[in-house]
């Protein structure tokens, strides 16, 4: 019996200027691609249960002009993956420079209670900003 694909029920779509430099990006990132189509060019990813749309810019695009670089900005999207060092090195094997570098960090989420993740940050070719966290576990709060 086959199970049916998890679908997202919110995805963001980012606009991008090249699409096959952003591919490039994700790929190493490790996610795949579970569709695309050429006009415009477009591709659907996914990485676990994380997903996101990225389309090339075009003239009738849902873009509100002008989309100026770094694109994004006022959002960075986090994403949980199984090891954070292991995105790390294939990302930098491509060179992508590290925007924030990797590190613990423990956010408090109720009086008694901490929850950590091994993260780091990176822009996209594009400039969006990409959080990539190892969940770490629960501790007491300090």
């Amino acid at each position: 019996m086959t199970s049916e694909p998890y679908w997202n029920p919110m995805v963001p779509e980012l606009t991008v200027t090249s699409l096959e430099a952003s591919l490039r990006f994700y790929l190493a990132a490790g996610f795949s691609v579970r569709f695309s189509r050429a006009g415009p060019p477009f591709a659907y990813l996914e990485l676990g249960h994380a997903q996101l749309m990225l389309e090339q810019q075009y003239p009738e695009g849902w873009n509100i002009e002008p989309l100026d670089r770094p694109l994004g900005r006022g959002i960075n999207f986090q994403i949980e993956v199984p090891s954070a060092e292991k995105v790390l090195a294939e990302l930098g094997m491509i060179g992508v420079p590290i925007y924030r570098e990797i590190r613990d960090t423990w956010y408090r989420t109720s009086p008694q209670e901490e929850e950590g993740q091994r993260e780091f940050l990176v822009q996209d070719p594009d400039g969006y900003l990409l959080r990539f966290a190892e969940y770490l576990g629960t501790r007491s709060a300090a």
